[in-house]
């Protein structure tokens, strides 16, 4: 009995003990919470170096480049359209491209002076003085490579408002583009934009003159005129519109070989308006192709004339003409565009008694003509290349 009494008393001590012990613990938990520890951030706490700027990103580089192609006046008269016509009334003007088209399909962009109007059959057709031209003429620049035609020139009002009016609706019907003469104002402030290969170009042109008819008054769309404010001021806002700016302008003396000092004065003002490339008709022969340097050391290129690609006129020059080629280029360095014309070519081309083009260096029998054409051209370009 003593021994559990003994027993007995040694578990209550020990029980008593570890109650006050566990007392004690709570009564501490009480006072301090069961919060994790706090991190000391009034001592300096570590925190990543600044950084330093990153440096700008490369300047994108990109360059694009397209190749625009050119001819001369296309005039047709009475023995063109003769030679062109079938039995039916319809005429086939084709086969009078067909040795060329391989040169005017080659580029991304042609362009082709039409010089008569291609009112039709509809209208009566006629020869010089005062032409109108079979519609069929559209159809065979469209199915033989070109793009645009320019159409402002000296024989653009021979047979009146209703004549341009014809032509215009004939080169919608076929989707041909054309610029110089325009249907309404609207149609005139519509500027002709192509765009190839990145490259947005512009086409505007303009003649010297209309063989002394007036321009019907308050209609000033049906023709555009060489202004040289008006040039000025309608080359600045394509430039402003697109990367190269093409004119045509018809002006000098007909049958001259060289340029006057009015053309060269002209192109210059084209030229530092912002015209990149400059095609010259009217002459009816051809003249030299020149660069145009500007104020900021770019330049401009320039034919004064490329002559007769199709015509009934025949010798003293009158039955060349050619395909000039050039390369337009755009680099973006950023947000920085520079364009520059080069690789100009020159494709000489003889229209022969049964009116068919032909490249003068496919003719044997005018190897003597090629040559002096030639010289001729790049009078002021040696690097002009030809073929």
């Amino acid at each position: 009995m003593n021994k559990t009494l003994i027993a007995t008393a040694v578990f209550l001590v020990f029980f008593f003990g570890l109650f006050i012990f566990v007392q004690q613990q709570k009564q501490h938990h009480d006072q301090t919470g069961n919060k994790p520890p706090v991190k000391d951030t009034s001592f300096h706490e570590q925190t990543n170096p600044p950084q330093k700027p990153l440096p700008p990103e490369p300047a994108k580089h990109e360059e694009y480049t397209a190749t625009i192609s050119a001819v001369g006046d296309i005039l047709i008269h009475d023995r063109v359209y003769d030679k062109a016509a079938n039995p039916d009334g319809t005429y086939h003007f084709s086969p009078m491209f067909r040795q060329v088209k391989d040169e005017l399909t080659s580029s991304d962009i042609t362009i082709a002076n039409q010089e008569t109007m291609i009112g039709g059959v509809k209208h009566g057709l006629s020869s010089y003085p005062s032409f109108n031209s079979p519609a069929e003429v559209g159809d065979a620049l469209k199915e033989n490579g070109v793009d645009l035609v320019t159409i402002a020139n000296n024989h653009t009002l021979d047979r009146g408002e209703k004549v341009i009016l014809s032509a215009i609706e004939h080169w919608n019907t076929i989707g041909m583009a054309y610029t110089g003469a325009f249907r309404s104002p609207e149609d005139k402030t519509d500027l002709r934009l192509i765009r190839k290969n990145n490259i947005t170009f512009s086409f505007l042109s303009y003649t010297y003159g209309t063989n002394g008819i007036p321009v019907p008054e308050g209609k000033d769309h049906l023709v555009n005129l060489i202004q040289p404010e008006l040039v000025k001021r309608e080359v600045s806002e394509a430039k402003k519109l697109s990367d190269a700016v093409v004119v045509s302008l018809h002006f000098g003396n007909e049958y001259e070989r060289l340029p006057n000092p009015e053309q060269e004065a002209l192109a210059k003002l084209a030229a530092d308006a912002g015209a990149d490339v400059i095609i010259g008709h009217h002459p009816h022969v051809l003249q030299p192709v020149k660069w145009i340097s500007r104020k900021d050391g770019s330049k401009a290129f320039v034919a004064y004339s490329l002559g007769n690609f199709l015509s009934g006129q025949r010798g003293d020059y009158k039955d060349l003409g050619g395909i000039i080629h050039v390369s337009v280029s755009k680099k973006m360095d950023g947000k920085r565009k520079t364009v520059m014309v080069h690789s100009p070519r020159f494709t000489p081309t003889y229209v022969d008694s049964q009116y068919v083009i032909w490249p003068l260096s496919e003719l044997p029998e005018k190897k003597e003509v090629f040559e002096e054409i030639k010289q001729h051209m790049n009078r002021y370009m040696q690097e002009l290349s030809f073929d």
